[in-house]
């Protein structure tokens, strides 16, 4: 298999670094989204911009209070050894241009469950293989990934059948949501960093614009800028997909989106606007499913992943990975779910010690804020609740965050622990635990805080980002 010029065409790289312990993992076995995002982000020019992810997890797996980290070595071996065949790259262009529909075990469950019936997958490397058809939308990093319009530098889109050009797309968007909001009267501003997403993504995909529409607020927001968007393509020929809902009520969600289309098609007379596709996720189960049947919804398509693949009694840690910071300008996912918000800009984290040796709680900071000092108090804050705040006075200090892969910058970075290191230092952070944190029927939960100066701005950056509703 020949690679490009711009990676190594054997598994060894980047200082003699190995690549990752299982073969099947190469740049393919990803959601097709990452590969549409990649490509709107480098044609709207966006590609270069620094920006800054939290990946964590909301809650601890099988009712209990802690999680043991493990897995970083088999990351920075496959990053280290980034790389993507000539076939591959072929595969992906085609995917795209074309508008097509344990790692193994994610590929194999694509491919068995197109047997039992599913139509699609998100997963590249299973399309490769069994020629299954691919679907995929973005994330809700591209929709926070951008600031405004002004960031859209080529807004010019040719029609559908090649024979016009609209030059100036966004302005066609705008005026297209001017009209919307005379017309229903029941909303105010939408927000206008996700409008710019939707305008950026309908300009790489004008066949296959599919838009995550619950980034801030579904109803006040999303679908108001995804019906401006889906008007300006019609104008020049195009039809849009539709839209997908990844959080909060799903059957009421539904019901009002589909309402909402019906109305544009009525009162700006484009055909078939009311039956567009409204696509539902987030960690749906088959209980999940009967629910929605019984309530009465909507929703044309189901992504479900999480729940059809892997151990039903403890699914999966519901690992995220949130944008939280571009070109040093903080960014924060919303949701109708507190527990979904996001904690913006980037973070230090530190966690505190009391008298009697045991940790008493983890606290993140603000990148550029002081550490925590031994002796001196610190307000440490729940993030989303008011109440729930306590002064600590720690008698040790452990900062948590380590440097193992620098990538292009200057920093240091750590050295990668030997196997039996990685064990006694997981034993040695269970044993510093309390008890009543480590038993097994109602663990008293531990506690994750935010600094006072964090948790200020948290909720400023809150309040800027959500659209504000409007009643006549």
């Amino acid at each position: 298999m020949e690679t490009k010029e711009n990676g190594p065409s054997k598994k060894v790289s980047n200082g003699g670094i190995d690549g990752p312990t299982n073969p099947m993992v190469t740049p393919l076995l990803n959601d097709l989204y990452q590969f549409t995002m990649a490509y709107a982000y480098w044609k709207a020019g966006k590609h270069q911009e620094r920006a800054v992810f939290d990946l964590y997890f909301r809650r601890n797996p099988f009712g209990g209070e802690y999680t043991v980290f493990a897995g970083l070595e088999e990351c920075i071996r496959f990053i280290a050894n980034f790389t993507l065949a000539e076939e591959e790259i072929d595969f992906v262009r085609e995917c795209l241009s074309s508008s097509c529909e344990g790692p193994d075990g994610g590929v194999g469950a694509s491919k068995y469950c197109y047997i039992g019936g599913f139509d699609a997958t998100s997963n590249v490397a299973a399309g490769k293989l069994f020629g299954i058809p691919l679907r995929g939308t973005h994330s809700h990093a591209f929709v926070s990934s951008y600031m405004s319009l002004d960031e859209i530098t080529d807004k010019s889109l040719r029609g559908k059948d090649g024979s016009s050009r609209c030059d100036d797309f966004v302005s066609l968007v705008q005026t297209w949501l001017n009209k919307i909001q005379l017309s229903n009267g029941v909303f105010g501003e939408t927000n206008q960093s996700e409008l710019a997403a939707f305008t950026s993504y309908a300009l790489a995909f004008p066949d296959g614009f599919l838009a995550l529409v619950d980034t801030y607020d579904v109803m006040r927001s999303g679908i108001p800028n995804f019906c401006a968007v889906a008007l300006a393509l019609s104008d020049l020929g195009y039809k849009a997909v539709g839209i997908r809902l990844d959080s909060g009520d799903l059957a009421y969600l539904s019901c009002e989106v589909r309402n909402f289309f019906r109305s544009i098609e009525k009162e700006f007379g484009v055909p078939e606007f009311g039956k567009l596709q409204i696509t539902a996720s987030n960690d749906l189960n088959e209980e999940t499913l009967d629910a929605l049947n019984k309530q009465g919804h909507e929703v044309d398509a189901f992504g479900i992943g999480t729940y059809l693949v892997t151990c039903y009694a403890q699914a999966a840690l519901g690992v995220v990975f949130k944008l939280v910071e571009i070109n040093n300008q903080p960014r924060i996912k919303l949701s109708e779910d507190v527990s979904k918000v996001s904690i913006p800009c980037k973070k230090r984290c530190y966690r505190l010690y009391g008298k009697e040796g045991y940790p008493l709680v983890d606290i993140m900071t603000g990148e550029n804020e002081p550490s925590p000092k031994v002796g001196e108090r610190i307000l440490c804050r729940h993030p989303f609740q008011e109440s729930k705040r306590a002064y600590v006075v720690p008698q040790r200090v452990e900062e948590l965050l380590r440097c193992y892969w620098p990538g292009s910058t200057d920093i240091k970075k750590d050295t990668l622990p030997a196997l039996r290191d990685i064990r006694e230092r997981c034993i040695n952070q269970l044993e510093q635990m309390r008890p009543d944190h480590m038993r097994r029927l109602n663990p008293t939960p531990y506690k994750v805080s935010v600094s006072a100066k964090l948790y200020d701005f948290i909720h400023f950056l809150w309040l800027n980002e959500a659209p504000v509703g409007e009643l006549q």
